[in-house]
């Protein structure tokens, strides 16, 4: 079995358990954020574990589930946790979500993810919209033989990160009075282990402004199938060194809980906007 085998099964059974159902909108939530599916009406619950070929997340604050609902009367497929490339799993599967959800219909893709801040003016509690990122992690899930089904052995990353619907999200934040948004670069590592000081220092030097543990092999999948992507991070930490302390995965979840107030707000008046985007 190829790995299309493997998603046109994975997708051939939410087509068939979803019906009629069609969302034009994925979207993927970090960890602390899996409240925000609470945001959905008439939702319906798939497990992972339930889905033929779908990889399963080990990582707490992470449910596993893909539900479908409406926000605004729009149809959106959230994916409720995702796999990181620390968990042990290999890099194509990093996207494996992403691929089943274009494989359903998705067109515009919403990645949110917990990151830590790299400018001492941006805590704790914000919002950054990905703009650009710098992929650090050593991890690219299109290594391999590429299946032109799939998409193109070289895709452009220029435009990663769409401009439009960063423009979208600020007009939507700017509705709903979430007067904290910023913007920047997303930087990803590998992980498990948070970063040592002179590491961040080096990150900064880079000119990134956050930094987190998943998200680019996402938006990279994306983009190879034709998606269009709005990356949204919400600030749980400063980097280390940045401030007194150490850091631990309990900050990251109580901090993105936090975040996910005004990111709910953010989503209950962009998706709207984004279900009339063409």
């Amino acid at each position: 079995m190829t790995l299309f085998d493997d998603i046109q099964a994975s997708a051939a059974f939410l087509k068939d358990r979803l019906g009629e159902r069609r969302p034009r909108i994925g979207l993927v939530l970090g960890s602390g954020l899996n409240d925000l599916a609470a945001s959905l009406s008439d939702a319906m619950e798939i497990e992972y574990s339930a889905i033929p070929r779908f990889p399963t997340t080990t990582v707490s604050g992470h449910h596993g589930k893909l539900i479908v609902g409406s926000m605004g009367g729009v149809e959106v497929a959230c994916l409720q946790g995702r796999v990181h490339a620390y968990e042990g799993q290999p890099a194509e599967k990093l996207g494996y979500g992403v691929r089943t959800l274009a494989g359903i219909g998705v067109e515009i893709l919403i990645l949110t993810n917990a990151a830590g801040s790299l400018r001492s003016d941006v805590g704790p509690g914000r919002l950054m919209l990905i703009e650009d990122h710098i992929n650090f992690s050593g991890v690219n899930p299109l290594v391999g033989e590429n299946d032109d089904r799939l998409g193109p052995r070289f895709p452009d990353m220029t435009d990663a990160w769409s401009a439009d619907l960063r423009e979208l999200a600020q007009k939507a934040a700017a509705d709903a009075h979430v007067d904290d948004l910023t913007s920047g670069v997303y930087l990803m590592v590998k992980g498990p282990n948070f970063e040592t000081p002179a590491e961040i220092r080096m990150m900064i030097g880079m000119g990134a402004h956050a930094v987190g543990m998943s998200t680019v092999p996402e938006c990279i999948v994306a983009r190879h199938a034709g998606l269009r992507v709005l990356g949204i991070s919400s600030i749980t930490n400063l980097g280390a060194g940045m401030q007194g302390g150490a850091l631990t995965h309990e900050e990251t979840m109580s901090e993105g809980a936090r975040a996910a107030i005004p990111l709910r707000a953010l989503l209950e008046r962009l998706i709207p906007k984004l279900g009339a985007a063409r």
